[in-house]
């Protein structure tokens, strides 16, 4: 990532595409196979994940003509119907509400879970018959209105707590896209990187700074909280305070500095005196067997063994049950 000669524009490509990781080429797939269906599609993913530049990349693979962009958490809720389906709002708009707007195009809701359940019953009537009943004229209009959907919410948890339509879930959901947590996209984080300091390049006319490979490794084990608007904002960061310099892991954050997503995922800690595995086994065999009340059955599959090993395991340590 030392870029010194004038950058290549390979920059200019969203970020959010960009990635050769295993989950996010599938995501790539699916979205090239559907892009020019008329199909409803449900984005999820985590903050910062990417799922608006995945709505505009399917709208832009598609035919259709305008993108409707509209973030549902900003939407008053007593004001929610009206702005997505009157005609001539005077709620807060001088024109159409954004269902009318997306006619012939495609309207994308961020955060659909915000949406009060009247407006959710009415987005599935759309889905469902390609017309809507205007909240201001009561009369109904035949659209034509791709809908893709997103939420960074457990969809299926607001569903069974009544906060959610099941009936819009479920139909939303039949061609879900769901993107990877960048913590889970390791082979893409220098390409990531390698982006945003191009474009960093060519804004600012100073060289980008150069990792060393132990702050590479403390940059992969770290576990993004906040995906790829995370790391643009380090980027960023990284460049203004270090342009041209070398950065080592002292230079890192403090939260990237000491974070181990390896140890911290861990069940268990390995004391710096050392363990004796065999006594482990023992000890995980007995409680088990405790638990199940003797029964060896329950007890293998408490210790994801089958029973045969368990027992063969047993006789091995001569423990009577």
């Amino acid at each position: 990532m030392n870029h010194r000669q004038k950058p290549k524009q390979e920059y200019r490509q969203i970020p959010e595409l960009i990635g050769s990781s295993a989950s996010f080429q599938e995501v790539l797939r699916v979205t090239g196979l559907i892009a020019k269906l008329n199909v409803p599609v449900l984005i999820l993913g985590e903050t910062g994940s990417g799922k608006h530049s995945i709505a505009k990349h399917l709208h832009a693979q598609s035919n259709r003509s305008n993108f409707v962009n509209v973030n549902c958490t900003a939407i008053p809720k007593e004001s929610c119907e009206g702005l997505l389906f009157s005609l001539n709002n005077t709620l807060a708009l001088e024109k159409n509400g954004y269902v009318f707007q997306a006619h012939k195009g495609t309207l994308y809701l961020q955060d659909v879970s915000s949406l009060t359940l009247e407006a959710q019953a009415q987005l599935l009537y759309l889905i469902d018959n390609d017309n809507v009943l205007s909240a201001q004229t009561l009369k109904q209009q035949k659209l034509d209105v791709r809908v893709i959907a997103s939420s960074d919410k457990d969809l299926r948890k607001l569903v069974a707590e009544g906060k959610f339509s099941a009936d819009l879930f479920y139909r939303l959901g039949s061609i879900p896209v769901e993107l990877p947590q960048l913590a889970d996209r390791e082979d893409d984080l220098l390409l990531l990187m390698d982006h945003f300091f191009r474009g960093l390049v060519e804004k600012h006319l100073r060289s980008a700074p150069v990792f060393t490979n132990a702050a590479k490794e403390k940059l992969r084990d770290y576990n993004w909280p906040g995906n790829i608007q995370e790391l643009r904002n380090f980027c960023e960061r990284m460049f203004l305070l270090f342009h041209s310099q070398q950065i080592d892991v002292t230079n890192l954050p403090a939260e990237i500095q000491h974070h181990n997503r390896k140890s911290s995922n861990s069940i268990f800690t390995l004391p710096e005196s050392g363990v004796q595995l065999d006594n482990i086994e023992v000890d995980l065999m007995q409680q088990a067997l405790r638990s199940s009340g003797g029964n060896k059955s329950k007890a293998a599959r408490l210790l994801g063994l089958t029973r045969d090993t368990l027992l063969y395991r047993l006789k091995k340590y001569s423990i009577n049950s």
